[in-house]
C-alpha cells in the first residue's frame, strides 16, 4: 500500500475535494490528513470527502504549533492536552486508526517531565487503549525533541503508543549520529512513516531521490523491523516546474521505488 501525506502539489494550491481526487488519480491507495486544517470549513466532512474518492485514511496528523506547551502547567498546556484527548475520540468516531503527534516545535529545551505531564500522557494512553486508537510520536530535527520522544516511549510500554519515523528529520541529524537513534531503539514500535528527502542541511520535504537519504539502506531496515504498514510520503516543495497532477504522478513513481526497496532483503 502506498499513501500520500502533506499539502504540497508542485506549485499549485488545490481545493480539498480536488486534492483527494488527484491523489487517487495518481495511483495512491490512501492518505494521512492534517486534522482541523486551516482552510477546512468543517473538518468533520474531511473523512467522508477522502473516502468518497476511494482513498483510505491511514492516520491524521495533529497540529504542531502548540505542542511544546503540552509540558507546561499553563492554560496553553491544558488546551493542548484537551486537544489531544479530543483527537483520540475523533479517531474512534471516524474510524481512523491512529494519529501522529510532535512532542514540541522548533529549537530549545522542553520543560522537564513532571507529575503533571506524566499524568496527561497516561490519560491519553488510557483513552487510546479504551477506544482502540494508536498514538505515534514523530522523530524531529531538534535533538532535544527526539530525546523527549524517546523518554516518553521508554516510560510507557503500551502497545497503543509507538513512533512515526520521518526520514527527512532523521537525515538532518544524521551527521551527528542521533538521526536514527529513535528508529534503532524503538523501531519495533513503528506505526507510521513520513518519507521525504533533503541534503541534510534542513527539512526540505523533497521528493525521494532528490537528496542524500540512503534509501536502499533505510527501506531495508524498515522492512527488517517487521513494519507492515504503508509506504507513506510526506511531501513539501516547491516544484514550480510541475503542475499538481504532474507532481503527484512523479511522487507516486518515487513511492513505488521505495516500496520495491523494502522487499529487496
Amino acid at each position: 500500500m502506498i499513501c500520500y501525506g502533506g499539502d504540497w502539489f508542485g506549485c499549485e494550491k488545490v481545493a480539498f475535494e480536488e486534492r483527494y481526487r488527484l491523489i487517487k488519480q495518481a495511483g495512491f491507495d490512501g492518505v494521512y490528513a492534517w486534522w482541523k486544517e486551516e482552510g477546512m470549513d468543517d473538518f468533520r466532512t474531511q473523512p467522508e470527502m477522502i473516502r468518497k474518492t476511494g482513498l483510505y485514511i491511514e492516520n491524521i496528523h495533529a497540529e504542531t504549533g502548540g505542542s511544546s506547551d503540552f509540558w507546561e502547567d499553563t492554560a496553553a498546556g491544558a488546551a493542548m492536552f484537551a486537544y489531544y484527548l479530543e483527537i483520540i475520540g475523533e479517531c474512534a468516531e471516524f474510524e481512523i486508526p491512529a494519529f501522529v503527534m510532535h512532542v514540541g516545535i522548533g529549537a530549545g529545551v522542553l520543560p522537564p517531565m513532571n507529575e503533571l505531564s506524566v499524568t496527561r500522557l497516561q490519560r491519553m494512553i488510557d483513552k487510546a487503549e479504551r477506544l482502540g486508537v494508536n498514538i505515534a510520536i514523530e522523530n524531529q530535527c531538534a535533538p532535544e525533541k527526539n530525546e523527549r520522544a524517546m523518554e516518553v516511549l521508554a516510560m510507557f510500554g503500551s502497545p497503543r503508543l509507538g513512533m512515526c519515523y520521518d526520514s527527512g528529520h532523521g537525515n538532518v541529524l544524521h551527521s551527528n549520529g542521533t538521526g536514527k537513534e529513535m528508529l534503532r531503539r524503538f523501531g519495533h514500535r513503528l506505526m507510521a512513516l513520513h518519507l521525504h528527502d533533503n541534503d541534510s542541511s534542513g527539512d526540505r520535504h523533497r521528493l525521494p531521490f532528490d537528496g542524500s537519504v540512503d534509501w536502499p539502506t533505510l527501506m531495508r531496515q524498515i522492512e527488517a523491523l517487521g513494519y507492515k504498514g504503508p509506504t507513506t510520503l510526506e511531501m513539501g516543495g516547491p516544484y514550480p516546474e510541475l503542475t499538481a497532477d504532474e507532481f503527484l504522478r512523479e511522487a507516486f513513481e518515487r513511492a513505488k521505488k521505495l516500496d520495491a526497496l523494502r522487499k529487496q532483503q
